[in-house]
């Protein structure tokens, strides 16, 4: 009997300490659980903060960044806005569009291309001194077809760098048989390019630059979601707000002002305002127009406006508040240069 329990104790003690052998064996393969210390505020990672595309290039009239190489020389181009001639093609790629009385209570369009390259501008017409005035501060290679005489001696004399479709570049524009002459004058920025190589003219030119602000920035200003403009009166233009969008939509003589070869509406990032003195020089009502200032006008930015002064120096039109330039926002700019008389305050209404 005690030889049975001497042999029956070892046993279960064997059993036992293979057992607790194999329970530690199923315990070490879970990972050990420690304890992580608590962070300091210091030692938590920041947030995430997108990072901004950074572009090769940035247009000097837009402030728009582009990976695409940019002209070294600006275009100007003289586009028509007889009531016959709307609507137009190509004011929607403008960098900068200038809108000034020619003559009667008919204004003209003077279209400043440089960042884009629109297929079709147009209907192209003629030039007078004013606007080889707004073209000669960009150095920019003028567009026209013909001109007062007064305008076609200052190109001649000074040797002006333009294509006209009367006298020196036919091969540069083309006629659109849909309408009747002389509104269906037409060209492209390629057309231009290749006259202004054939006619030896220089490529590259220094192009000023506008200041601008970050898109972002909020603006500062009084209301003005809407604003109606008076050339004349016979001749009325308005620009209402698109919140959404944060640009104005153009209107003329109270119809959307539209694009004809994208049927879309006009519009702007940047609305300056300015008056100016005019003068009446001949029979005919052609214009003195002073494009150099300074004066009185309005910018609107982003629903807002600003009483501002002007004045071109270096080459452009720009606003000032106390002796300060104005920036603009990023996106493209219409100047509408009326009359200083009747006063600013008479032809200019907001809403």
């Amino acid at each position: 009997m005690k030889k049975s329990l001497f042999l029956i104790v070892p046993l279960a003690m064997s059993i036992i300490f293979t057992a607790c052998g194999k329970e530690e064996t199923v315990k070490s393969t879970e990972p050990p659980q420690v304890e992580q210390p608590e962070q300091s505020e210091e030692e938590k990672p920041a947030e995430q903060v997108e990072e901004k595309e950074v572009f090769k290039y940035t247009a000097p009239l837009t402030g728009i960044g582009t990976n695409e190489e940019l002209p070294k020389r600006a275009v100007m181009v003289m586009v028509n806005n007889d009531p016959k001639a709307r609507p137009q093609s190509g004011l929607d790629k403008a960098d900068i569009v200038y809108e000034i009385l020619a003559e009667g209570a008919i204004t003209r369009f003077v279209g400043i291309y440089h960042s884009e390259k629109p297929s079709i501008v147009g209907p192209v017409r003629s030039i007078r001194p004013y606007y080889i005035d707004i073209g000669s501060g960009f150095d920019a290679i003028m567009v026209h077809a013909g001109g007062s005489p007064t305008a076609l001696k200052t190109l001649s004399s000074k040797g002006m760098a333009h294509l006209d479709e009367i006298y020196n570049a036919g091969g540069s524009f083309w006629r659109d048989k849909s309408r009747k002459a002389p509104h269906n004058l037409y060209t492209d920025i390629d057309k231009i390019w290749g006259g202004a190589k054939k006619l030896g003219f220089r490529m590259e030119a220094e192009i000023p630059e506008l200041v601008f602000m970050s898109p972002e920035q909020e603006p500062t200003g009084t209301d003005a979601t809407r604003v109606e403009v008076n050339f004349t009166s016979q001749y009325k233009i308005s620009y209402e707000y698109d919140t959404e969008n944060k640009r104005y939509k153009r209107l003329t003589s109270g119809q959307p002002h539209t694009d004809l070869t994208t049927g879309q509406q006009l519009t702007a990032v940047n609305v300056l305002i300015i008056s100016s003195p005019h003068k009446i020089l001949d029979k005919e009502g052609r214009r003195d127009v002073d494009v150099f200032g300074p004066g009185k006008g309005y910018l609107l930015q982003h629903g807002k406006v600003k009483e501002v002064t002007w004045e071109r120096k270096g080459g452009l039109i720009r606003a000032y508040i106390d002796g300060k330039e104005v920036p603009m926002y990023p996106g493209n700019t219409w100047v509408s240069m009326i009359p200083s008389v009747p006063p600013l305050t008479e032809s200019v209404k907001f809403q």
